[in-house]
């Protein structure tokens, strides 16, 4: 993946036609900056969040909390570089080769290791629910903190090339921070590092994703608990169809852009139209990072009840809602009908 805009020249030859593609970077130094700056405006704030509410007052004392933590740390590696590439698409790199390496390794492995613990985010609600005899033994700490580092192995590792490769050079008199392949294999680089990034950090997530909460909603449908039931699908719903909205346009665009010459795509006119698709699907898609702390944490009853206690700790004389005391909250469960046993209720 590649955070920079997808156009690095203003001209490229398709077989003997030169395709002028400098509007498209012109327009895209209008609007990928004020996009790349609001995520990262509203991905460190409501991160930040998660972690000091995590830290402060739960205590990390369960898997999912580990798993949220770890969530937030991904996304704010994720969201640190986007300022310096929204300057970059707009005056080119001046940053220099260690920070072009370091940020673009960054920027891979927070993507990477975010779509991982969304990954486990899920399998540990599939576990709570479907196998909840089961996931009383499995969901401890020490597990929690092994398959974190585990993924965060994982991540570092697949993450390399671009630790490698990418370098500060200079194209047509311009600074630019670009991988640099090793000469005849530069092709074959580019489909590896593009294919690990589709199957690792976006189709496997969305597989996942659809077997586990099919499998939780048939479980939660035979639950007696009604309005459980009912607030448990649809965060279940909300999870499934954000995630589907913000990635699957810009799986789609990434697959048309990289396989083009086997589509016979591979005109001046299609290239330009794919470029403006991948550089709107991607920036959207950067939005799901912002959206993670509202879907994984602030949707919950016990998380949104210490986010309004760490509120009015910052801020003694607001007002504008009334409070629940975290000590008079209700802890919940959903009762499985047909195992006669309770299911932990890890996604309220």
């Amino acid at each position: 993946m590649d955070p920079e805009p997808t156009t690095t020249m203003d001209y490229y030859a398709y077989g003997g036609e030169v395709c002028n593609k400098e509007e498209i970077k012109k327009n895209a130094a209008k609007f990928i900056p004020p996009l790349y700056i609001l995520v990262f405006v509203l991905g460190f704030i409501g991160n930040t969040v998660v972690i000091l509410i995590l830290l402060k007052y739960k205590k990390l004392s369960n898997m999912t909390d580990i798993y949220l933590l770890n969530l937030a740390i991904s996304d704010l590696l994720f969201v640190f570089s986007l300022p310096f590439w929204a300057y970059n698409t707009v005056y080119h790199w001046v940053f220099g080769n260690v920070l072009c390496k370091l940020l673009s390794w960054l920027y891979l492995v927070g993507f990477y290791s975010g779509n991982f613990f969304i990954i486990l985010l899920t399998l540990d609600r599939y576990l709570a629910i479907v196998h909840a005899v089961y996931a009383m033994k499995a969901r401890t700490r020490t597990f929690a903190i092994i398959t974190s580092a585990v993924l965060w192995g994982i991540a570092t590792f697949v993450s390399i090339p671009d630790l490698i490769f990418n370098k500060a050079i200079k194209e047509n008199e311009i600074n630019a921070c670009s991988p640099v392949y090793p000469p005849g294999v530069e092709n074959q680089w580019k489909l590896l590092s593009l294919i690990m990034m589709i199957l690792l950090g976006l189709v496997m997530p969305l597989m996942i994703m659809v077997f586990c909460y099919t499998k939780i909603i048939q479980t939660l449908i035979k639950c007696r608990n009604e309005m459980k039931k009912v607030r448990a699908v649809k965060l279940v719903f909300i999870i499934m169809i954000v995630f589907f909205l913000f990635w699957t346009p810009y799986i789609i665009a990434l697959i048309m852009y990289t396989f083009q010459t086997s589509y016979l795509l591979n005109n001046c006119e299609t290239s330009k139209k794919l470029d403006v698709a991948i550089q709107w699907t991607e920036a959207i898609s950067y939005f799901h990072c912002c959206l993670n702390p509202i879907i994984y944490a602030f949707v919950g009853e016990k998380f949104r009840s210490y986010l309004f206690t760490f509120i009015r700790t910052l801020l003694p004389n607001w007002n504008f809602c009334p409070f629940r005391s975290i000590t008079h909250e209700r802890h919940s469960s959903l009762y499985n009908s047909s195992t006669g046993e309770h299911v932990i209720s890890a996604i309220l």
